[in-house]
């Protein structure tokens, strides 16, 4: 006697990807409330993000605008692709709307392949030099070895722009050329990495030296390390960092 047909099992369903893509938010989320703690920032200022590519579709990750990191979920980080839609500016796609900071993030990961994370503050003693005209013209000297991991023998001040704006994200790719942190006249700090954990602790680093910076000053002016040092230093930081 003839069995029962046999029957085809369906195929299992295409696993969607946002389990993946969940992780990589709430690193984000973490990273944003963790800056408080660390002395980078207060409220809902600053933003962050990471490189994420949705399928074929090069793209970004972004905390959204105006909303405290103590209440943001990862349902609140915004995607953004690199590709414009028709009206110029890329079309995100959240329930909340993207940082205000967009712009410079989208154009650091558009224009260089060594960025995958971006971490912008408010670090008080970022902010504070950044005010100074000395500082937004000369930017951070060789005044500390460390200076060298933002990737060169100083760290420099992006010309002011009002936030948000195309201007502001030229300054600051400028700022930022062969460089992995700078400084935002009248308004902050920037430190890009390999990944998100890199970035954060560059940004730690730059809020460390702008706080011994001013402290040197308020002593009188500190010396600063010659050219041949300095490059020596930035060649050893290029194995010893991402």
């Amino acid at each position: 006697v003839a069995g029962p047909p046999a029957v085809t099992p369906p195929e299992p369903p295409e696993l969607p990807e946002r389990p993946a893509e969940d992780a990589v938010r709430l690193a984000l989320v973490d990273a944003a409330r963790s800056l408080s703690g660390l002395g980078l920032n207060h409220g809902s200022a600053g933003n962050l993000s990471v490189r994420w590519h949705r399928g074929g579709a090069d793209g970004l990750l972004i905390t959204p605008s105006a909303l405290p990191y103590d209440r943001c979920t990862i349902d609140d980080v915004v995607w953004m692709p690199l590709v414009p839609d028709r009206s110029g500016d890329p079309r995100p796609d959240g329930r909340r709307r993207p940082s205000s900071e967009w712009r410079f993030h989208h154009d650091l990961y558009a224009r260089r392949d060594d960025v995958d994370a971006v971490v912008h503050t408010h670090a008080p003693h970022c902010t504070a030099l950044a005010c100074l005209p000395s500082v937004q013209r000369d930017g951070l000297p060789a005044f500390h070895y460390m200076v060298a991991a933002a990737g060169g023998a100083d760290i420099r001040c992006a010309p002011y722009a009002t936030f948000g704006t195309q201007a502001l994200s030229d300054h600051a790719l400028a700022a930022l050329r062969g460089r992995r942190a700078c400084l935002l006249a009248h308004h902050g700090m920037i430190a890009v990495g390999a990944t998100l954990e890199a970035a954060l602790a560059l940004a730690v680093e730059l809020e460390w030296l702008a706080r011994t910076y001013a402290l040197a000053l308020s002593l009188g002016g500190p010396a600063t390390l010659p050219a041949d040092e300095m490059a020596r230093v930035v060649e050893r930081f290029r194995d010893y960092r991402p």
